[in-house]
């Protein structure tokens, strides 16, 4: 481990002195759920290009995510995409090491889609895969960033999907201190959305309706004293019996309350389970890690540094996947061709 003041010291140098084989370009491809994603990242920091096509405006007329939908339009988009991040990487197929894809979690039809893509890729190119955990991919979002993580590290991932405090030690090392028990954060951002009449993606609709409200309705706050879990099904169906007797009031005011809740929840446990494994600093990553208010909570709050990528890299990308896979290069971890998708992937 190097002195905590070294933490500052350029990335090309850091690189250079701790990892392992330099100028390693990846292609990484992520499809597993609603946004089809292509990037080329050089060394597993640098990103060259980072392309995504999001199918929000084709899924936000049902509600939701259609996984028969989401599969189909992967379909269309993943060789365009792939082609337009290798073209603003100025980069060719020779240059390309290593083809990185998600192999899970997810919808099984979205991941085939870019699997077998992957796969074919790998072949004809005769370039070398490896198949990406979905969740491991977002922590990995934080080496993007400009300043390095510190070991051992506490991490949200707060998705739509997972809400869930992970110990990491090093490089692959990972253990689950605590999960939802039943709705992940952005779920529940997304059906109070529809309680509100917000529309889809909650997450966003329910950020923006905050800033200009109030957060003054009595919402349950869901600790689960003695654990790290969470549960945000009692908040959710708190905010829809409110709106079944007419006494939600004013909307703004119902979002930021409802925010509020979750956000608080979500902050004091990540600092308390930091706390308690002994880490050094507390990232956030995930498609809820793109909210303000849960951004300034845990930099108010936090006695921890704070890291946190930027906006677009919380949400589905293709380079957090890139550069996930280089750090699983240098553990010498590669995959072949009969590598399956796993939609139920655990991380830990």
């Amino acid at each position: 481990m190097l002195p905590r003041q070294l933490y500052s010291v350029n990335w090309d140098f850091l690189s250079r002195c701790l990892c392992y084989n330099p100028f390693v370009k990846i292609l990484g491809i992520e499809s597993s759920c609603d946004e089809t994603a292509a990037a080329v990242v050089e060394d597993g920091i640098h990103i060259l290009s980072n392309e995504i096509a999001s199918q929000i405006d084709i899924h936000a007329r049902y509600g939701g995510i259609v996984p028969e939908v989401a599969s189909r339009q992967h379909l269309l988009a993943i060789i365009p995409i792939i082609d337009s991040a290798l073209r603003k990487a100025d980069t060719q197929w020779q240059e390309i090491d290593v083809i990185a894809v998600t192999k899970g979690p997810g919808l099984a039809g979205s991941l085939l889609v870019g699997v077998n893509v992957a796969k074919s890729i790998s072949y004809a190119h005769n370039i070398k895969l490896i198949g990406i955990n979905h969740l491991e991919g977002h922590i990995y979002a934080n080496w993007l960033t400009k300043t390095l993580p510190i070991f051992p590290l506490l991490c949200l991932i707060v998705s739509g999907g997972h809400t869930d405090l992970i110990h990491m030690s090093f490089h692959g090392k990972y253990q689950l201190l605590g999960h939802t028990r039943d709705d992940a954060a952005g779920e529940a951002f997304d059906k109070a959305a529809r309680i509100l009449g917000l529309g889809y993606p909650g997450g966003p609709a329910i950020d923006k309706a905050a800033k200009n409200g109030t957060p003054c309705l009595a919402l349950p706050h869901s600790w689960l004293n003695g654990t790290h879990d969470f549960s945000f099904s009692g908040i959710k169906t708190a905010l829809y019996r409110l709106a079944e007797k007419g006494k939600l009031g004013n909307v703004n005011d119902a979002a930021a309350s409802f925010q509020e809740a979750v956000v608080s929840v979500l902050a004091g446990k990540t600092i308390a389970a930091a706390n308690a494994c002994g880490a050094k600093q507390i990232l956030l990553s995930g498609g809820v890690a793109a909210n303000q208010a849960l951004r300034q909570k845990l930099f108010q709050s936090s006695p921890l540094p704070v890291q946190v990528p930027p906006p677009i890299l919380c949400t589905d990308n293709a380079a957090m996947i890139a550069a996930c896979a280089y750090f699983r290069l240098q553990s010498g971890i590669e995959d072949s061709y009969d590598m399956d998708v796993i939609p139920g992937l655990l991380l830990a």
